[in-house]
């Protein structure tokens, strides 16, 4: 198996270094192992950072993440990863539906044209705080 330092990995991985030692210490790589007091990890640990990274970008907690199966396709790991991501689409939903909801209040500013904040009628209340 092919060990890669700490450097190396973390070029491949596109993320620094000090990201890897702290992922480490939370669980969500293995532990290193040591090559003249250097750092190195097999290669394979490149598809479990991208595995973290697509996480992160789906919203998913470093807590949650470390809960993710390490490389492992068994039919338990499988179903431990359907479960996390059914859970988590509602909440992506929602994110989504929010984002959506900016943008079209965004939309609606630029339609308005009036860009006189004081006296926009997009701008004002209806009496009630947010």
């Amino acid at each position: 198996m092919r060990y890669l330092p700490i450097g190396e990995l973390a070029d491949k991985a596109r993320v620094r270094a000090s990201t890897l030692r702290y992922w480490e210490e939370r669980g969500l790589l293995p532990g290193a192992r040591r090559e003249g007091g250097r750092r190195t990890w097999p290669a394979t640990t490149v598809r479990r950072i991208a595995l973290i990274k697509m996480a992160q970008r789906a919203g998913f907690t470093l807590a949650e993440i470390t809960q993710l199966p390490a490389g492992d396709a068994t039919p338990s790991a499988t179903r431990q990863w359907r479960d996390m991501a059914t859970r988590k689409l509602p909440e992506l939903d929602q994110h989504i539906a929010a984002t959506q909801a900016l943008r079209q209040a965004v939309a609606d500013c630029l339609e308005c044209g009036c860009m006189n904040f004081d006296k926009c009628v997009l701008l004002q209340t209806t009496g009630t705080t947010p």
